[in-house]
């Protein structure tokens, strides 16, 4: 049997501790020991980017990542997004084009869509496309998911000094 790590990381912004397995992934980490649930688990073999987090300022599939590797990292969940009560300018897109359905894809879409975002603040069409084209949804046909982040693009724009 192997004896379990103990990991120190930080999760949106806030210091955190868990014991896992060093086989265990990054997403069951978050899911089973941290009770971070917003992170789903789709293919849970990097295919379909539902369970996408940022981990030290690039976009990851968590469940191809190891638990142990968080170690030191900082970590972004959707939980992140939302500051108390009000929604992220992504998240108020998302609900205002029905840029959803069954939501599994939509934790996914948000924390790759926000890293784009800070990347580039106007990203054209074609790049809001290829940027999010690891992000797999089979309820929306992605149209509206690409409204969204270009309706968000621009109010955070205009919410810019």
């Amino acid at each position: 049997m192997q004896s379990k790590v103990h990991v120190r990381t930080a999760i949106n912004g806030e210091p955190a501790e868990f014991l896992c397995e060093p086989r265990q992934s990054l997403l069951e980490c978050l899911r089973d020991l941290c009770n971070l649930t917003g992170t789903k688990e789709g293919c849970n073999d990097g295919n379909c980017g539902a369970c996408t987090v940022e981990m030290d300022g690039r976009i990851v599939t968590s469940c191809l990542v190891l638990g142990v590797e968080a170690e030191g990292a900082q970590i972004g969940t959707v939980e992140g997004l939302a500051r108390g009560t009000e929604l992220h300018p992504l998240q108020k897109a998302f609900l205002e084009n029905a840029a959803l359905q069954c939501g599994i894809c939509t934790p996914g879409f948000l924390v790759a869509a926000k890293a784009l975002l800070e990347q580039e603040p106007e990203p054209s069409e074609a790049r809001i496309r290829l940027w999010l084209a690891n992000n797999l949804c089979r309820c929306t046909g992605y149209d509206k998911i690409i409204r969204a982040v270009q309706q968000a693009a621009r109010e955070m724009k205009e919410a810019r000094p």
